[in-house]
């Protein structure tokens, strides 16, 4: 038989190892500057562009899609040539997708600190750059199955069919949750409003978690842990298992991240369902990986991949185990916007996603290079300053989580807010907040190790040539075996398969909502922004407002004390993009509008401390100096109108005019209190949206 000689591109590989390292210090010193803004509010410097508003999405932008991605890619790359016997499909597709997905990095870290985003979480880039991603996630598909063609081993190993369906329904998520509606090259809206915008929104940012962080990631394990162990995974069966059912059942428990919301209880309770029978198929692939080392447990005292690795795999058991129970309901009344869900998000960033990629780049980086790793010592020192960096971040967050629901919901003994002031619940966690940025150090200078370590591993190193291979072609025969088994040799069906498996769920929850008018109650009262109200969201959406403030009383006794009548789904018909919020660093702000006077927010936005004096919010002086921009609010008005917002011709061809007047009567209002020549400031935009909301219902 024909033995054919080749070459395994190594070359891309050691591209996305280093663009691994390299974005994932970014991303993480960003992590630790939020973090220090949280604990120390003076850290924001008094910047526009680093706020915590503007550079936390900076911060889960990078980690995600810079350090995760590129991990995942890395990974890909080199475990799909030597499972398939081949070289990539095309070297200059394999770096148009390298420095495509860099320069879209590079892109995020420009536009969001400048406050260009959606603010859709997870997907906050706007269309120019959704556009770019879609195109280099096509380029990387076509040279993905390209190479799956040209194969000349027959059979699909089980880490390809999660590389398969991580590539399929990221495309899926990635396209019908950016579609949009450009008004300018930096401003957009969402093609879909409140209700349906939140579901769909947790549709994605839920399985961009499934799909980016997880489907893949467990791809690299079941390549990478075996390896690593020197032995075979530990069972087929359970791998096929582990993956059809995990791919069906994932999709369909995005509701789960809005319990108690304006959501249909129907498709919360779907949501919470779905995610408890999670727990299955995720601890079956935990327990694939873990019983991989069986009869090597010995090795993983002195070798620190497998520290990393065994790690890893543990976090993902504890973390898909925590996600479902924070799904049931009364668990979630007593989490939701808490810390103790920025705990459960860490321990599998951190944990999971960190330290299975730390074990591969051990792992791959002697193979890369030609040269064993410089210090197994040093690898071990970052394996425990890592560990210990995760647990005081975790527990950290988990008490001050657990603090705030408590307190958040507490009543005393004749039936008051026990803590009725906001402020009193932040006070009580900033201590929290000092600890959690130490573990974020203590986690970013095990980082810094590993980053000298593989430095010194390569230094003076000659980059080798690309790894000979040898295997023989592929040969048609006829198939005998289980289908699955016949199906592995079957990629075009073994993708439909599974693409279908992803679409069910989404298909089932999603076409009711938009389809089904009985899901989002109408209300008469309700009418849209007013084009100076429209202006004034942007501003808030361009400062990150969103990140510290949810926009949705939930119909607890507690939340309706404290903020005022429960927020209702018709009450959002006209939000393009939803604003709801999942995390409450700051009160809600849902019927903040007429609470307070025109002056109260002038002041507070230039001091906080002037208003509420332990404040951790930081200033924005500049809205007090900037003018606003209304050059495009005709542009804006229109849009909306495309999209549905019921404006007449007149309000959208006067909107300027429309919105200089309501500007000058608030302008006058702060004159009258003293404050003079706001009727043209940011501020005055700021403080119309503000004291509109909620306020559509209320007698």
């Amino acid at each position: 038989m024909t033995v054919e000689r080749f070459r395994y591109d190594d070359d891309i590989v050691r591209k996305f190892v280093w663009a691994t390292v390299i974005w994932g210090l970014v991303g993480m010193l960003v992590g630790v500057l939020i973090a220090f803004q949280l604990a120390f509010w003076k850290a924001n410097l008094g910047i526009p562009y680093l706020t915590f508003g503007r550079l936390r999405p900076l911060h889960t932008n990078a980690v995600i899609f810079a350090f995760a991605g590129n991990s995942f890619f890395a990974g890909m790359y080199y475990a799909s040539q030597r499972l398939l016997k081949t070289r990539m499909f095309s070297d200059k597709l394999s770096r148009i997708h390298f420095w495509g997905w860099q320069l879209i990095i590079v892109a995020a870290a420009i536009t969001l600190p400048l406050g260009i985003t959606t603010s859709k979480e997870y997907a906050e880039l706007e269309w120019p750059i959704d556009l770019a991603i879609t195109a280099v996630w096509v380029v990387m598909a076509i040279n993905y199955f390209g190479t799956i063609f040209k194969r000349r081993e027959r059979h699909l190993y089980v880490a390809i069919w999660f590389f398969i369906a991580s590539i399929v329904t990221v495309a899926v998520l990635h396209i019908f949750n950016s579609l949009e509606l450009p008004v300018s090259m930096t401003k957009s809206y969402s093609v879909y409003a409140g209700v349906q915008d939140a579901l769909v929104q947790w549709w994605y940012g839920h399985n961009a978690v499934a799909f980016f962080l997880t489907t893949p990631f467990l791809g690299l394990m079941y390549y990478f842990m075996p390896k690593a162990a020197e032995g075979p995974i530990y069972s087929y069966r359970l791998s096929i298992i582990h993956f059809w059912s995990l791919i069906f059942l994932y999709i369909w428990a995005g509701p789960h991240h809005l319990l108690f919301t304006s959501l249909p209880d129907w498709a919360q309770t779907m949501g919470m369902l779905f995610s408890l029978m999670l727990i299955a198929p995720s601890w079956g692939g935990m327990i694939n990986g873990l019983l991989t080392l069986r009869g090597a447990w010995h090795k993983l005292r002195e070798d620190p991949i497998l520290k990393f690795m065994v790690v890893a795999i543990t976090f993902y058991g504890m973390s898909t185990f925590e996600g479902p129970m924070l799904s049931i309901k009364s668990l979630n009344k007593l989490s939701h916007y808490t810390d103790w869900t920025i705990s459960h998000v860490h321990g599998g960033a951190l944990g999971w996603n960190g330290f299975l990629t730390y074990g591969m780049i051990y792992w791959l980086i002697p193979r890369l290079y030609g040269r064993e790793l410089y210090s197994k010592k040093l690898a071990t020192a970052h394996f425990w300053m890592g560990l210990l960096g995760i647990l005081i971040y975790m527990l950290s967050m988990y008490i001050a989580g657990v603090t705030q629901g408590l307190m958040w919901l507490d009543f005393d003994n004749e039936g008051y807010l026990k803590y009725p002031n906001f402020v009193e619940t932040v006070i009580a966690i900033v201590p929290l907040y000092w600890i959690r940025m130490f573990g974020g150090m203590l986690y970013l200078g095990g980082a810094l190790v590993m980053l000298y370590n593989v430095v010194k591993t390569i230094s003076g190193v000659t980059v080798p040539e690309d790894t000979e291979a040898e295997a023989t072609p592929y040969e048609r025969k006829p198939l005998v075996g289980s289908f699955h088994y016949r199906l592995e040799a079957k990629p075009v069906l073994l993708t439909v398969l599974a693409t279908i498996a992803i679409l069910i769920g989404g298909v089932a929850e999603t076409i009711p909502m938009m389809a089904i008018e009985s899901n989002v109650p109408s209300i008469s009262s309700v009418k849209p922004y007013t084009p100076l109200e429209l202006v004034g969201r942007d501003i808030y959406i361009r400062e990150g407002c969103n990140n510290c403030h949810s926009q949705m009383i939930r119909p607890l006794r507690a939340e309706v004390e404290r903020y005022g009548e429960y927020s209702k789904s018709g009450e959002f018909v006209y939000d393009h993009p939803h604003l709801w919020g999942s995390k409450r660093t700051g009160p809600d702000l849902h019927r903040v509008g007429g609470k307070y006077p025109n002056l109260w927010h002038l002041r507070h936005m230039e001091d906080p401390r002037a208003i509420v004096a332990d404040s951790i919010m930081p200033a924005y002086q500049w809205l007090l100096e900037n003018k606003m921009n209304l050059g495009d609010v005709k542009a804006k008005v229109n849009a909306m109108k495309h999209l549905g917002v019921p404006y007449d011709r007149d309000t959208v061809e006067n909107a300027k005019k429309i919105a200089e007047a309501q500007a000058a009567e608030i302008g006058a209002d702060l004159a009258a209190s003293g404050v003079e020549g706001m009727d043209d400031k940011e501020i005055t935009a700021l403080i119309a949206y503000l004291q509109r909301l909620g306020t559509d219902i209320k007698k």
